[in-house]
């Protein structure tokens, strides 16, 4: 069974009852905008009630980015209630992902950035290829993760670690995210 969105593949394979989601902007390194919050909020919900699908693998199109984070175009457009407003809606959906009663495993098949490491770090299971990057450089922009990536950094890694991360927005290589706990497998 395949479902039509905009921005995200969605993909059951009937015989694994394993649902892929990919967030398919390949041309935008997969940047989140508020189409694809929304339906990535759309597909969670969908995945949590239907009862062929056990599973569900999130990835990105492509291999630079699995998310390279927010839109930036679209964020400069927001006023700040605006703003306010899409960070709730994100925290929502990726509460639905984190929550997930379904496994969910993400993918990381090249950067994560920002909103997209934040969507990583809601899943149960984080999966990254070799040449993945995470990181969290909201503060280049002048601004802090808006979908709940305060609290899950500090989960994973600690305390002083993630206000390392978040202060200086440096990136992390998939070596370091293993040993740190931001990833909990490397592959090729």
């Amino acid at each position: 069974m395949a479902t039509t969105f905009e921005n995200l593949l969605y993909d059951l394979d009937a015989a694994t009852g394993i649902l892929t989601l990919t967030v398919n902007r390949p041309n935008k390194l997969n940047a989140l905008n508020a189409t694809t919050i929304a339906e990535l909020g759309q597909a969670i919900a969908q995945a949590r009630q239907d009862g062929a699908v056990r599973g569900i693998l999130l990835t990105g199109s492509g291999e630079k980015a699995f998310v390279a984070g927010a839109d930036i175009a679209e964020l400069a457009q927001l006023s700040g209630p605006a703003a306010q407003e899409a960070a709730a809606r994100g925290q929502a959906v990726f509460r639905e992902f984190e929550t997930s009663p379904k496994p969910v495993v993400a993918a990381v098949n090249g950067f994560a950035l920002g909103g997209g490491c934040e969507l990583a770090m809601a899943c149960h299971i984080r999966v990254a290829a070799e040449h993945a990057r995470f990181g969290q450089p909201e503060v280049n922009l002048g601004l802090l993760p808006g979908y709940g990536g305060t609290q899950r950094l500090v989960q994973l890694v600690g305390k002083g670690k993630a206000l390392e991360l978040l202060l200086t927005a440096d990136q992390v290589k998939a070596d370091e995210a293993l040993r740190l706990g931001l990833a909990n497998h490397v592959v090729p």
